[in-house]
Formats: structure tokens, C-alpha cells, sequence
């Protein structure tokens, strides 16, 4: 919080408590019916009025700096986040650009994906209960999902 706030808060708030006492005093000459007293109240309270005013206008002086601030801030927090996302991202695209160089087998490993190695029997049994469509004919390959796909 800014200084000017709280000094603002907490100005306005303590004269309008000091206000209570010349007002309690004015009541009171009012039921005396002393206009003398009633006056001198009431110009005290006025006084204290016109400071509670002052700090007023210094607290929301103060708020307008603080919610200034916080937009910068926020500005600069939104911009080095998007600075690392594009990092982020660039880094993302070198490694996919090293990954298509690489063997098929450890692009499926680093992807997450999964690898099944059957032996030569058990392809054959599993050809035999399988259609045509889930292996591929040339490698022999068995396509299956993984859990969680």
C-alpha cells in the first residue's frame, strides 16, 4: 500500500472520530441554548471536517498511484511470461526439428508413446486372432493402444 494511502486512511478516520467531541459539545449548548459554545463547535467541527476532506482527497490520490502501480506490474509480469513461453516454444521446435532426424522407435518413447516387442511366436499366434487391419504386413508391426489414449 502506498504511503499516501495510509496516511490518507488513516488521517481522515481520526478526524472524523476528533469531530465526535465538538459535536457532543455543540448538542449539549444547544439544550443550554448557549450560541456562543454552539458556534465555537461548530467552527471546530468544520475544521475537522475540512481535514478529514484534505485527507480524503490525499488517500485516493495515494489509491490511483497504487492501482497505476499494479498495472505496470501486471504489464511486466504478462510480458516475461509471453517472453517464456516463446523460449519455451523455440526450444520445443529445435528439439521436435532433432527428433525428425532421429530413429522412429525413440520418437515414440520420448512422445510418451508405447513399444510392444513380440517374439516371432507370439506374432504368429496373434495373426492368426488378429484382422488384417491391426498389423502391418511388411514389418509385422502390431499397432495397439497404449493406456491412457
Amino acid at each position: 500500500m502506498h504511503t499516501k494511502t495510509m496516511e490518507g486512511l488513516v488521517g481522515a478516520r481520526t478526524n472524523m472520530n476528533l469531530m465526535n467531541t465538538p459535536m457532543r459539545v455543540y448538542r449539549e449548548a444547544r439544550r443550554k441554548g448557549d450560541m456562543a459554545a454552539m458556534e465555537r463547535a461548530m467552527g471546530y467541527a468544520g475544521d475537522f471536517s475540512d481535514k478529514s476532506k484534505e485527507y480524503k482527497a490525499e488517500a485516493d490520490e495515494g489509491m490511483k498511484e497504487d492501482a497505476e502501480e499494479a498495472r505496470e506490474k501486471a504489464k511486466l509480469q504478462r510480458e516475461e511470461t509471453l517472453r517464456k513461453r516463446k523460449e519455451e516454444r523455440e526450444k520445443l521446435e529445435e528439439r521436435i526439428a532433432e527428433n525428425g532426424n532421429a530413429d522412429t522407435s525413440t520418437d515414440i518413447r520420448e512422445a510418451g508413446g508405447c513399444v510392444l516387442e513380440i517374439s516371432r511366436k507370439g506374432k504368429m499366434l496373434v495373426n492368426n486372432h488378429l484382422d488384417a487391419d491391426t498389423t502391418d504386413e511388411e514389418t509385422g508391426e502390431i499397432q495397439v493402444a497404449c493406456e491412457g489414449d
